[in-house]
């Protein structure tokens, strides 16, 4: 009986660990972040048929905006705790700050704000932004009904 209560236990702390989703922070990432925040955005892109930003003037904005997003990853990274939901609030809150500038852009450019998104995601392993770049997109999730 004993045992049967230990493994108990130790599966119920298992399933609740898990369902955190917390995510230990990878061990470059301070540096990708800075690497990210000083690389120059918004520019011509071959490989991904991306043709630089549409309005020029927008680009400083934008990129202002991204690197404050990745000063939010990097403050939860910091903690060496952050859940899927810590960053995924994270990319909520940053692509809130689009919402001044959000009808001037184009899909194009759109699509490039949340190719970026997903390139933050990626410095700390994050696999899902919990719809928020397909709301951002598309004004809705399509992967609810």
């Amino acid at each position: 009986m004993k045992i049967r209560n230990t493994i108990f236990g130790i599966t119920l702390l298992l399933l609740t660990s898990c369902g955190q989703g917390q995510i230990k922070t990878p061990e470059k990432a301070m540096t990708k972040f800075e690497e990210f925040k000083s690389k120059e955005k918004f520019i011509e892109d071959s490989k991904i048929f991306y043709s630089g930003i549409a309005d020029p003037k927008l680009k400083p904005i934008l990129t202002e905006k991204l690197n404050l997003a990745v000063d939010d990853f990097k403050k939860i990274a910091e903690t060496g705790n952050g859940t899927d939901e810590d960053y995924q609030n994270a990319i909520k809150n940053g692509l809130d700050r689009f919402s001044d500038v959000y009808i001037n852009l184009d899909t194009e450019d759109r699509e490039r704000v949340c190719g970026y998104f997903e390139e933050i995601m990626d410095i700390v392993g994050l696999e899902s932004s919990g719809g928020h770049l397909n709301n951002f997109m598309y004004g809705f999730d399509p992967t609810k009904k």
